[in-house]
């Protein structure tokens, strides 16, 4: 319980760091991108829904149309979980050299020491193809494990579980995803980063489920991935370094 409530406070802490004056620069196009990206897709989600609803609804008899009670609370946590994940690998991809920076500026303020790169966007630009070929490997990793988590949804009785699987599954997720931009930053591997994490399960799945939280509440998710980043740092100089 410890390790969670920790966890948890990892991430308030990212909040609190982005909005200091020397770190508030480094989040802008993070920002940026998670603004767009998230409209974006969730305009086609609402789009979408109902139509997938009522397509769905089609193959049942008019005297189990009750059902759409049940389905549509159960549709709708699933697919916001899914929009939410989803939303999270593209903007990832699209951010991963920017987030670098973003921990190694933020490690820089927590211990007072540099990191060995020197000037902070010729390492932008040198972090463009690693930080692409990790988010490719997290996305290998997560579809091996995930697609078969979706399978869940459409098996009827399991599916009832399905979204709370789904969701322990996006937290240990999460905190992969954006504990590799500190570990990153130190030569760590994403094959490396999974042992230590995995030894402080509870820390990680508190600071994944937090961040999750955050996502799901519209106008602060425009803020959690750069928090996320930010508190992963935080997390990584204080605990698993």
């Amino acid at each position: 319980m410890n390790d969670l409530l920790k966890g948890f406070g990892y991430v308030l802490e990212g909040v609190r760091l982005i909005r200091l004056p020397g770190l508030r620069r480094f989040v802008l196009m993070p920002l940026l991108v998670n603004t767009l990206l998230f409209g974006t897709l969730m305009f086609a989600a609402v789009s979408g829904f109902e139509q997938l609803l009522d397509y769905l609804l089609g193959f049942l008899p008019d005297w189990l149309h009750w059902l759409q009670y049940l389905l549509w609370p159960l549709f709708a946590v699933s697919a916001l979980l899914i929009l939410v994940y989803s939303f999270t690998l593209i903007a990832n991809l699209i951010a991963a050299p920017f987030n670098g920076v973003l921990a190694e500026a933020v490690e820089k303020h927590l211990t007072g020491q540099s990191l060995e790169q020197t000037g902070h966007w010729r390492a932008l630009l040198a972090d463009i193809v690693p930080s692409l070929r990790s988010e490719v490997q997290k996305l290998g990793y997560f579809a091996v494990r995930g697609l078969p988590l979706l399978l869940l949804f459409v098996i009827p009785g399991v599916n009832l579980v399905a979204p709370v699987l789904w969701t322990v599954f996006s937290a240990w997720m999460l905190a992969l995803e954006y504990a590799d931009y500190p570990l990153g930053n130190h030569g760590l591997k994403f094959r490396d980063q999974r042992p230590r994490l995995h030894g402080r399960r509870l820390l990680t799945w508190g600071f994944g489920l937090t961040v999750l939280g955050l996502m799901l509440i519209p106008v602060v998710n425009f803020i959690a991935m750069p928090a996320a980043v930010a508190g992963a740092t935080a997390l990584w100089v204080r605990e698993l370094r």
